[in-house]
């Protein structure tokens, strides 16, 4: 009997132990799923080598150009693509010239082939550049703001290419500031190669997405569409963060400049320094006072990043902004804390290039007159409305919202 009692409970212990385990089975979560990762268009080449077989082809790409490690120009001409030219974009083929800086006409050392600026005087390809080409490569990282101006080369490209019977083939990149929209709509008597476009400060849009709506919405010259095609990027959509893996250009060195790029940038056009001629530039603000801030740095002479920077030589005192949260999106709070901390009538004193960045010249008078983030902001909301809905008809990817 005492036999038989034990092998009961014997039996009682072992089958609750099997119905803990098959319990905790039910209740352990699946492991999670491998993140896909991140596939460019320029890497996506059975998508297009096909299209450039045969072809003669120009490419407008910089540092940024790369695939697995390798630079699309040497990729493409070692699978006996006939490439004839590249257009050099601001800061150059190789990506070493400082902002505004003259690029030369030139020939690359390591191919021989000719590289033609497209960036100075010489802003857009002309019919005879383009009279060997049959296929024009746009290539480039862009960070998502309308100021930065690798977009309006792409505009010109795109134009020049309608005007020839071209046709464009955008390899598409994330968007590192491709999460939010924000800003003024651009008033079309403010355009110029840093805001070429009716929309805001903030897109939310990849190149290939810009390229498709500049295209829809005939914002060529004489409302020309050129012959477009844009490889689209897989694994992507506008809510993932995403970190470039290559400097888009020199001064924005890293993914916390280049998510305060678009609150920074306006305050190229005040006294202040956002730390050009330092190892942080885009990630700091100040001026050689002491009132505005514990944190210093001193601007010198950084030839290839900033030869010249705002106050150069000169101690400032400011703010840090190196691990300020980047999910800040637009903020005008450090401009307008700035403007109201400076004494002097000149805290804008490039009055012209500032409403050329801004789009307008109503966000200079709000400056000016003392209004708040929030009260500007405000006056954003209709126009920004309207682009949301313009923006949609566009797009290549699952939105943020």
């Amino acid at each position: 009997m005492k036999l038989f009692n034990l092998l009961l409970i014997s039996f009682f212990i072992l089958g609750c132990k099997g119905n803990v385990e098959k319990e905790e089975e039910k209740i352990t979560p699946p492991p999670a799923e491998t993140e896909k990762r991140i596939i460019v268009g320029a890497e996506k080449m059975d998508s297009y080598l096909s299209t450039l077989k045969g072809k003669n082809i120009g490419l407008v790409v910089n540092q940024t150009s790369v695939v697995n490690g390798v630079h699309l120009v040497d990729t493409l001409l070692s699978l006996g693509i006939e490439i004839k030219k590249v257009f050099a974009p601001e800061h150059g083929f190789r990506g070493e010239a400082d902002a505004g800086a003259h690029i030369d006409n030139s020939i690359d050392p390591k191919t021989n082939i000719p590289i033609i600026s497209i960036y100075g005087k010489n802003k857009k390809p002309s019919a005879d550049h383009l009279k060997d080409i049959d296929v024009i490569i746009f290539d480039i990282q862009d960070v998502g703001t309308r100021f930065y101006t690798y977009i309006s080369t792409m505009h010109y490209v795109m134009e020049a290419a309608a005007e020839n019977g071209k046709k464009v083939l955008v390899l598409d990149r994330p968007n590192p500031n491709g999460d939010y929209i924000a800003g003024p709509i651009l008033d079309p008597k403010f355009k110029s190669f840093v805001g070429m476009h009716p929309i805001p400060i903030v897109h939310g849009l990849t190149v290939g997405e810009l390229a498709k709506m500049i295209n829809g919405e005939k914002w060529l010259e004489g409302k020309l569409a050129c012959e477009l095609e844009v490889i689209p990027i897989e694994h992507y959509d506008h809510k993932m963060p995403y970190e470039l893996p290559i400097a888009p250009s020199p001064n924005l060195p890293n993914q916390q400049a280049i998510r305060l790029y678009p609150s920074l940038c306006l305050f190229e056009a005040t006294v202040m320094s956002i730390g050009r001629g330092t190892d942080f530039p885009f990630q700091v603000i100040g001026y050689p006072d002491e009132n505005f801030g514990d944190f210093s740095f001193t601007p010198v002479s950084m030839p290839g990043k900033s030869t010249h920077p705002k106050n150069e030589n000169k101690k400032c005192f400011g703010v840090d902004l190196r691990n300020a949260d980047d999910d800040l999106g637009l903020s005008l709070e450090y401009l307008v804390d700035f403007a109201q901390k400076y004494k002097g009538q000149d805290f804008i004193n490039r009055g012209d290039f500032f409403n050329l960045l801004a789009g307008n010249d109503v966000l200079q008078k709000q400056i000016k007159d003392g209004l708040s983030e929030a009260e500007i902001k405000a006056t954003w909301n209709e126009g920004l409305d309207q682009y949301k809905t313009l923006r949609k008809k566009y797009l290549l990817y699952q939105d943020f919202e």
